[in-house]
């Protein structure tokens, strides 16, 4: 049975099929040429190569054979003789192409199907193509749609003109929806697969609480307030830290709303989720304290080499400051990307006593002083026994209590213990297997190199290939995501990050692996001047 269709009616069949997938009527009527093409192939012989153009205004259907002009015909399927090609264009040269209009091909019960397969297939794949341009361009926006079904936990949504995805830890905990439930989700990738693009969506990531805001908080939308930084414990609690740009509007009050209308409706689409708004601040300390809210804070100590930061509360705040289940003090770290320790006033009063004790004891120990004198250094802010060895000599002096006499002996006796030190550390050192030359590097103490041998870093080579990270430690996420700490081979040596660098490249320059940098010639001027 041959199946036809006339021009008008297949304009209209492209027409409804481009309207109904949303794609270009060029694309369906593309599909439909090389589903003719292939008709014609099957009808007139394979071998032949054969062209079928529609044309998109009236419908028309052109079949064509084309043949390569040649001097001598070897298959007369794609090639004709440049006499019978000047027969019928008298300009016709070798290596040009003629085309040979042939009548259309009706289409039987099997070229039907065929055509429709590769039909269905190309608008298939056009359609695929236009959800990903369309999508792959709106991620981080909220989408609106409909619960379409539950697959193994995920949710598959309707979005309309595609679908998305749900993933289950990528859902709000205890969160159900049901088939028909409306939704709203955070694209945050679009990714191009063979089955088609696949939309992720989450209504977990802290960015959708964001955009919730930005909805909800016309000054965030106009980008007067800023969301600097959140986080979220999903479905439980969430802290997000925003700063205004006009000085005249409180940022805290624009997110809260009037009667708190405002962030209600973020809360209410989160499923009752605490957020805590702070106020962002440049400086680390008070950023830190504001996270922390509503737990009040005594003190704040910060460590800028190691990212961490010590906090003393109030005892009965000890609690609030942490949260239950280290949730508070957990947020407020994510917030500021800093380490929060938190110790309460007793504790850090502990604390400071037990130091005092131990640098009492030292200085008694390594300076053969009495108790009082020891002290007195301690309470003076001297640690370490090098302190008082190489302070000035009038600061010592300087010490209440202190003379020059007292002073001078002060530093005499640390310097010797110093030196006693050192060759205690420097046969160890011989005994680790630590080459002179790690000693020879300028910044290196008999110490460290006891320290470096422990660690097994024993030759200047050993020294030179390491990161600054292996010298002052670093941290890394366990199986848990629990920041640990990987302790470093100089951790107890109070050096900055600046320090551990200098002290590897000069030993890659000791070790030749670079060249020591030139100093800067004093400027011309200045030599004048001297002169």
């Amino acid at each position: 049975m041959a199946i036809a269709a006339n021009r008008t009616e297949l304009l209209q069949i492209a027409d409804a099929v481009a309207r109904d997938k949303s794609i270009d009527k060029s694309v369906v009527l593309t599909a439909m040429e090389e589903a003719m093409q292939r008709a014609a192939k099957a009808h007139y012989g394979s071998e032949n190569e054969i062209k079928v153009e529609i044309d998109p205004k009236t419908g028309e259907t052109h079949v064509s054979r084309y043949l390569h002009v040649v001097e001598q015909v070897e298959n007369d399927k794609t090639e004709i003789s440049l006499v019978d090609a000047q027969a019928r264009n008298p300009s016709a040269m070798v290596g040009d192409i003629i085309a040979e209009t042939l009548p259309p091909v009706d289409f039987n019960r099997i070229n039907a199907q065929n055509a429709k397969q590769v039909i269905v297939q190309k608008v298939r794949d056009a359609e695929r193509e236009r959800q990903y341009d369309e999508y792959k361009d709106r991620i981080g926006e909220i989408v609106h749609g409909i619960v379409k079904r539950s697959e193994f936990g995920s949710v598959v949504v309707d979005l309309g003109r595609a679908e998305g995805v749900v993933r289950r830890d990528e859902m709000i905990p205890r969160e159900q929806f049901r088939t028909g439930d409306r939704i709203r989700a955070y694209i945050y990738d679009v990714r191009r697969e063979t089955r088609g693009p696949q939309i992720f969506l989450s209504r977990s990531h802290p960015q959708f609480m964001v955009r919730l805001f930005a909805q909800e908080v016309p000054e965030i939308y106009d980008g007067i307030i800023e969301i600097r930084a959140v986080a979220r414990d999903p479905g439980s609690r969430a802290k997000i830290a925003v700063i205004s740009k006009d000085s005249s509007i409180d940022p805290v009050g624009a997110c809260v709303g009037m009667r708190g209308v405002r962030v209600q409706a973020v809360v209410g689409e989160l499923q009752g989720e605490r957020i805590d708004i702070i106020p962002w601040n440049g400086e680390a300390a008070t950023f830190i304290v504001n996270a922390l809210a509503p737990a009040e804070v005594s003190k704040v100590v910060l460590d800028e080499d190691t990212h961490r930061v010590e906090v003393v509360v109030p005892d009965e705040q000890l609690s609030l400051a942490i949260g239950r289940r280290g949730q508070n003090v957990r947020l407020a770290s994510q917030l500021t990307g800093w380490q929060i320790d938190i110790l309460t006033e007793a504790e850090e009063s502990e604390r400071r006593q037990k130091e005092f004790a131990q640098r009492t004891q030292l200085f008694m120990e390594s300076l053969d002083v009495d108790e009082t004198v020891a002290q007195l250094l301690a309470s003076e802010g001297f640690a370490t026994v090098e302190d008082v060895a190489y302070v000035p000599l009038n600061e010592l002096g300087a010490v209440e209590g202190f003379d020059e006499e007292t002073a001078q002996e002060l530093q005499t006796r640390a310097l010797e213990f110093i030196e006693a030190k050192n060759k205690e550390m420097d046969d160890k050192r011989k005994d680790l297997g630590v080459d002179d030359a790690v000693l020879e590097v300028e910044g290196v103490t008999p110490a460290m190199a006891v320290a470096l041998g422990q660690h097994d870093i024993k030759s200047l080579e050993d020294l030179a290939g390491c990161a600054t990270d292996d010298l002052l430690g670093y941290y890394e996420s366990n199986k848990d995501k629990e920041r640990v700490r990987v302790p470093g081979a100089l951790e107890g040596f109070n050096l900055t990050s600046e320090d551990a660098n200098a002290i590897i490249m000069k030993a890659r320059v000791k070790a030749g692996w670079i060249e020591a940098p030139v100093e800067e010639e004093a400027p011309a001027e200045e030599e004048a001047t001297e002169e």
